[in-house]
């Protein structure tokens, strides 16, 4: 069978890039054409645009490069239907994606699958009328998804698991913990180590790791140790950490992790990984304007939580620090805590069990490939 999948991001190439490989081992004759990155280029098939040149974030980038959205998405339309797929499979990335959907319910029959469903609990609900009109199966990837979606808006959608858990997962079984090689091979010292993940925005960069510096330096006992992003160059992150002393390694995020004795973590999947990982974490999210900031997301968004951890968990399990609350101060203390309190690391250790026992054992995407061959055989939408 043919498939056309569309990731918008880094994350989303990760995570199709392995519903992919699934879905080649469910279905040996499947044939891949695809707008992605490199990981899903090396499954196979034929990448029609990679990620990057669809990936503009905010609303100023997002006005400055209008002509070549545009043309991406006509672009995609086009190859789409020229190519007449099996199954459209999106990824994430809902304002593009969304678009795509709705043009292909209102000119084809073919099939439109939608794995990580788009975050609209927490933004934009009012997107599931789009979606209930113009996806034909949803496949979540967050436990709490199922009764938001089927609960509230009475929409079925098929739960698989998180890709996340697998990769973990896969990570720790091939990489056995090795302190003394992993100080050897980035020249740290012999210390324990608290992790900083700063974003992998520069904007979040700017935002967040000149406090997570700050606080973090306060503990002279351990070193510091801070996850490059891949599309940040090192100069940019010098800029913020003159001065300071930590190191800077890249490539090696779950590797750091692994051997952490705590983290300061901006929100994110980053916040999913490190609780996976076992890492007693404080989640920093600073934002300029930090009090009108904090009104909006008391009245306007939809979730008590930013965390995936918390949100996955249903109740607070690591502290999060969000725009005003984000001080040094505040950041000092949560990791004060959670570095030297032995109670406060077994209470958020405990929930980070709790939080894994709902996500559900390893295995995402191939639970996600083996439903999806199994729809697309009961034939196209009618």
């Amino acid at each position: 069978m043919k498939y056309y999948l569309i990731a918008g991001e880094a994350s989303g190439d990760l995570h199709a890039a392995h519903l992919m490989a699934a879905l080649k081992a469910e279905d040996p004759q499947a044939e891949f054409r695809f707008f992605g990155g490199d990981m899903m280029a090396a499954v196979g098939g034929t990448r029609v645009k990679h990620y990057r040149e669809l990936a503009y974030m905010g609303f100023i980038p997002v006005l400055l490069h209008l002509r070549t959205i545009f043309a991406n998405m006509r672009r995609c339309k086009a190859d789409i239907l020229a190519w007449s797929p099996d199954v459209v499979i999106l990824v994430d990335y809902p304002g593009f994606n969304l678009n795509i959907a709705k043009f292909l319910h209102a000119r084809t029959r073919i099939l439109v699958f939608y794995y990580i469903s788009p975050k609209i609990w927490a933004w934009k609900e009012y997107r599931i009328k789009n979606i209930r009109r113009d996806v034909d199966e949803l496949f979540s990837i967050l436990p709490f998804e199922v009764d938001f979606f089927e609960g509230k808006h009475h929409y079925p959608i098929h739960y698989v698991g998180n890709p996340t858990v697998d990769e973990v997962d896969a990570y720790r079984k091939a990489h056995p913990a090795d302190s003394k090689q992993f100080a050897s091979d980035n020249g740290l010292e012999d210390k324990p180590i608290i992790a900083l993940l700063a974003g992998s925005r520069k904007q979040e960069i700017k935002d967040n790791l000149p406090y997570m510096l700050k606080a973090a330096s306060a503990f002279p006992e351990y070193q510091l140790v801070l996850a490059g992003a891949p599309s940040i160059p090192e100069e940019y992150y010098e800029r913020y950490a003159k001065g300071t002393k930590v190191n800077i390694i890249f490539g090696q995020t779950y590797r750091l992790l692994q051997h952490a004795e705590a983290a300061l973590v901006t929100s994110g999947t980053a916040t999913l990984e490190t609780a996976l990982f076992r890492i007693p974490q404080v989640v920093c999210y600073y934002l300029s304007a930090g009090k009108l900031v904090s009104f909006l997301r008391r009245h306007i968004l939809k979730v008590k939580f930013i965390s995936l951890v918390n949100l996955i968990a249903d109740r607070e399990v690591v502290k999060e620090l969000v725009a005003d609350g984000m001080t040094v101060d505040n950041v000092q203390k949560e990791l004060g805590l959670i570095l030297r309190d032995k109670d406060t690391r077994e209470t958020m250790l405990k929930g980070y069990e709790d939080m894994a026992r709902r996500l559900g054992e390893p295995g995402a995407p191939v639970r996600a490939a083996r439903e999806m061959v199994r729809l697309i055989k009961k034939g196209k939408r009618t």
